[in-house]
């Protein structure tokens, strides 16, 4: 299987996680904002060690087998990553959207249905996650691949379920935000297309797109999900989470890849 297939496929299985930790909302009770926060805290773990350990850290390699080791390897990182952060934070400023907490932002969206301010937002959080999940195959198959496939898959899970249940706060009904939770990850596959895609055609692209897609991680992570887990006062849940996320990646990353 080409790696530009392993890429979309991967990225698409990692999306529909999203759908999975949706389905409670369906059946059962729903769950307080403490549960919400550490789910939450729990993605910014997971994708901050897949930032570092599945990301950066092959980044810097692909760069020192290309130009030895030294200060290069270390430029074309630290550029790739803060080219990232911008690119994502440019997605922010000009692109209506609502945060469940802080309310709206972006420029002027009194036109824009409040749905689809949700779906935006989500939009622009999930789009780095997949694209780091097809730069991962691109690069590797399915040994760089695979750990990040598995960690954000595991992420989506109960993202899936805090976004399902933020918009039942906002008066959804549960059908409809099974809906748009799941759409929320189908967005992935398009991320995980355009990362392979990248690295598939030009291999000196390889660290660029490593490092590009951590830092359009670290950007989600630092101005979406611990803002939200911190405005509720479950910090200590969240914190929990995040160290569980994290430890959980590290361990997949060094056992898959």
């Amino acid at each position: 299987m080409s790696p530009l297939l392993l890429g979309v496929l991967g990225s698409l299985l990692a999306g529909l996680c999203t759908a999975v930790g949706a389905l409670p909302v369906l059946f059962g009770r729903r769950p307080g904002g403490a549960f919400r926060d550490l789910s939450l805290g729990f993605a910014a773990g997971v994708m901050l060690s897949a930032s570092f350990f599945s990301l950066i850290i092959p980044a810097l390699e692909a760069a020192e087998q290309r130009f030895g080791a030294g200060a290069i390897p270390a430029a074309i990182a630290c550029i790739a990553i803060l080219v990232g952060m911008g690119t994502v934070s440019l997605m922010n400023e000009f692109l209506p959207h609502e945060h469940f907490d802080s309310g709206r932002e972006g420029p002027s969206s009194a036109s824009v249905r409040r749905i689809w301010l949700f779906v935006i937002a989500i939009t622009i959080h999930n789009v780095p996650e997949g694209l780091a999940v097809g730069v991962g195959f691109g690069a590797n198959g399915i040994e760089g691949g695979l750990p990040l496939a598995v960690g954000i898959g595991l992420q989506n899970a109960p993202e899936g379920l805090a976004v399902a249940v933020s918009l039942l706060a906002q008066g959804y009904s549960k059908w409809r935000s099974f809906v748009i939770a799941t759409l929320t990850g189908l967005v992935e596959p398009v991320g995980g297309l355009i990362g392979a895609a990248l690295v598939t055609v030009s291999q000196p692209l390889l660290p660029w797109a490593l490092a590009f897609a951590a830092g359009a991680m670290l950007y989600v992570i630092s101005h979406e999900i611990i803002p939200e887990t911190h405005r509720s006062g479950h910090q200590k849940q969240a914190t929990f989470g995040l160290a569980v996320g994290l430890v959980l990646m590290l361990f997949l990353d060094v056992w898959l890849g």
